[in-house]
């Protein structure tokens, strides 16, 4: 499921593996919170998060999801809300080496990041959510608002705009943008700029730019989760989900929301 890679200058690459789509089952959110907890329990100064040539993540686990009783729905949700929410107070950089397509929780696993990176050519990042009947609690709208601003956070979360690399750099969601290949690259170096940095004074501005997002994520037991689950499980939504997966499947297509 995941690749763990040490680099130089204690940088850690945590790269998706699970081709062809990355899609993230329950099996990969547990990985990525251990590979969290384990970069940071190592003394790592820094991770970037990074996925196959072509593809970061298409999404959740749609096909599985979809065939999961509710215990296994609730189980899978709320591995998502701690993730988000380990991602949320990590005390360490996190850049985002985005090789490729980047949707739906593919793309709302990036804007956690400090940083992102994409390549040129034809991946695609957007949130694709309320086009399959899902709506999206207010802590993961605050994470996409923080990187691109409420207007276009309304038109990427309410149109469900999917955007090409240039037009995601317009609007801030992506930070730079290089030719495909360089991604990982350009990641660690931008850690590498981070790391030369005065320590007390990097980690004391960062907590206070990323304030709103750890208080966001702030009481684990207070996350929606019961209350997203109802709504991804409503008899409306799950059509609309079995519709798309549907829709993909009959393309040759197998990959999630």
């Amino acid at each position: 499921m995941l690749d763990i890679i040490q680099h130089p200058g204690q940088r850690v690459e945590i790269r998706l593996q699970r081709p062809p789509y990355n899609l993230i089952d329950r099996a990969m959110l547990l990985q990525l919170r251990h590979a969290l907890s384990e970069a940071e329990r190592q003394g790592q100064q820094g991770i970037v998060l990074s996925g196959q040539p072509g593809v970061f993540s298409a999404g959740i686990d749609l096909p599985f999801l979809l065939t999961a009783d509710r215990e296994q729905v609730r189980a899978y949700w709320q591995q998502v809300f701690l993730l988000a929410a380990e991602l949320a107070h990590s005390p360490l950089p996190v850049c985002a080496a985005l090789t490729g397509h980047a949707l739906a929780a593919g793309a709302l696993l990036a804007v956690f990041a400090d940083y992102r990176v994409m390549s040129v050519g034809e991946g695609r990042i957007g949130f694709s959510e309320v086009c399959v009947g899902v709506c999206l609690p207010p802590c993961f709208r605050l994470a996409v608002e923080r990187v691109v601003g409420a207007r276009h956070a309304e038109r990427l979360l309410v149109w469900g705009e999917s955007c090409d690399p240039a037009r995601a750099l317009q609007l801030g969601l992506v930070d730079e943008l290089v030719p495909p290949g360089q991604e990982l690259a350009q990641a660690l170096r931008q850690l590498e700029q981070l790391s030369r940095l005065p320590s007390h004074s990097f980690q004391t501005m960062r907590q206070a730019a990323r304030a709103s997002l750890r208080e966001a994520f702030a009481d684990i037991n207070q996350l929606p989760v019961d209350e997203f689950v109802e709504g991804f499980l409503a008899p409306t939504t799950q059509a609309l989900l079995r519709q798309t997966l549907l829709s993909l499947s009959s393309q040759g297509k197998r990959v999630a929301a």
